[in-house]
């Protein structure tokens, strides 16, 4: 009896571990993506890229070594003989009627109809959102796209902020804009396309299957396929060419429940950025709050506590931070950027400085050309990403970036041509720094609230603006 007993007692222990074995090994499929054949040993290394940004019109600011981000994209159409996967926050390519617009806002229509276009070329659309319901999704469907939504939501309580494109496997495109008719006429854009560096792209593209895969899903898996697993980060950076100059690469990814194995998270990425900097730091970031807001508001520390460390501890380090003023800046934004500027007033050692650009202003208060840019740039590496460095972004988001370290001394690498783009718009009429003074307004929102709240001592009895 008791030899029965434990002949179940076995067989049941048995069963319960195939069927686990089983939904393992039915997991490694589902969360997988076929890679074209390509792999670590075939793949291209010897790419070439180019900046892309959209400036507005009549800004009285020069490309500098860049392209119109649309003309970028276009080329990378031009390019595509299989497949074009796009990942945006949004879509909004066609403008309303009752929007303000300008001459370059058909710009974002033109692309639009070329992406219909693209199932009558055999090639096919892939967009991941986090729009469960979207006009232009829809058009896009009826031509053929196949069309991903992830429910950030439930997953994360957060929003799919990503901004990326893979073309055919070979090429990529990752920055600010997302597919709205402004971020090709009055926003302020700025973005990166690398060409025929599938090595790069695989990784990149790796990211894209994820969220494909999360479709309708209500939770993050704890078991991801090893086709899932990053290729490249920190510690095993993809060695490669840029425009013929050496350099070193890799792909990070946000919120940390969305990084698999040996996938660098951006915040990760973004310290050791800073980390390795020696002699300057230079940041472009539409918003700036170590502020995390949920249910209660808390301090979160980890990038403002970066920014201290390096200007405490690097010698000779400088540290300037460009931050858009617009409707959505919230008024301790510039509390902290001026807390962290002090730590360097009575120090020889180090040069902590904040600007703030300023948008233009339409006809009825409508905002126009907010700096969109996100990215730091040092004197060895750039870090390019899909965030505003806001605490919720980084937690709750979901986003990706991508390091670049390359430090041969020409004006031909990607990091002496993105600090020329940063020095460029530093030095530009829009841009006007933070002085020991009252909180500047930088909307009717913010002018309301700074009215109403106590002023430190050290903002009172000075003008707003240098």
């Amino acid at each position: 009896m008791k030899s029965q007993q434990k002949c179940i007692v076995i067989f049941a222990l048995v069963g319960c571990c195939a069927v686990l074995v089983a939904l393992i090994f039915s997991a490694v499929d589902l969360w997988g993506d076929d890679e074209d054949g390509i792999t670590e040993d075939n793949c291209s290394r010897t790419c070439r890229f180019v900046l892309v940004e959209n400036i507005p019109e009549d800004f009285s600011i020069p490309y500098k070594g860049t392209i119109p981000l649309n003309a970028g994209l276009h080329e990378l159409l031009d390019q595509a003989r299989r497949f074009v996967e796009i990942v945006s926050p949004w879509w909004a390519l066609n403008s309303s009627k009752n929007e303000f617009l300008m001459p370059q806002a058909k710009q974002g229509e033109i692309l639009f109809h070329r992406l219909t276009l693209l199932k009558s070329r055999s090639v096919s659309l892939r967009v991941v959102s986090g729009i469960s319901d979207s006009s232009e999704l829809n058009v896009l469907k009826k031509h053929g796209a196949e069309v991903h939504f992830v429910n950030m939501t439930v997953l994360t309580k957060g929003q799919m902020n990503s901004s990326f494109w893979v073309v055919d496997r070979k090429h990529m495109y990752i920055g600010s804009a997302a597919m709205d008719w402004r971020s090709f006429s009055t926003m302020k854009e700025f973005g990166l396309i690398i060409y025929n560096c599938s090595c790069l792209v695989m990784d990149l593209h790796r990211i894209f299957t994820l969220y494909r895969q999360l479709q309708y899903k209500e939770f993050v898996p704890s078991i991801w396929s090893k086709k899932l697993t990053a290729l490249y980060n920190k510690d095993k950076s993809l060695q490669l060419f840029l425009n013929d100059i050496n350099a070193k690469a890799y792909i990070s990814g946000s919120p940390d429940v969305f990084c698999p194995k040996e996938r660098m998270k951006d915040i990760e990425a973004i310290f050791r950025v800073i980390q390795d900097a020696k002699t300057f730091i230079y940041i472009s970031v539409p918003n700036y709050l170590p502020i995390l807001k949920r249910t209660q508001i808390k301090y979160w520390a980890q990038i403002d506590n970066m920014l201290r460390e390096a200007l405490i501890l690097k010698k000779n380090i400088k540290v300037c931070m460009l931050v858009s003023c617009w409707e959505q800046t919230d008024p301790l934004t510039f509390n902290f950027l001026w807390s962290l500027q002090s730590l360097c007033m009575d120090s020889i050692n180090c040069s902590m400085e904040a600007k703030f650009f300023i948008q233009r202003e339409q006809s009825g208060g409508r905002l126009y050309g907010i700096n969109h840019n996100r990215y730091m740039v040092t004197d060895n590496s750039v870090y390019l990403g899909n965030f505003d460095w806001v605490a919720n972004e980084f937690v709750f988001n979901a986003g990706v970036g991508i390091v670049i370290n390359q430090q041969n001394e020409t004006n031909s690498t990607v990091v002496e041509m993105m600090k020329a783009v940063f020095e460029r718009d530093w030095n530009s009429q829009y841009s006007k720094t933070l002085q020991a003074n009252k909180i500047p307004a930088c909307s009717n929102t913010i002018k309301e609230h700074t009215d109403n709240m106590s002023t430190p001592a050290f903002f009172q009895n000075s003008k707003a603006w240098k």
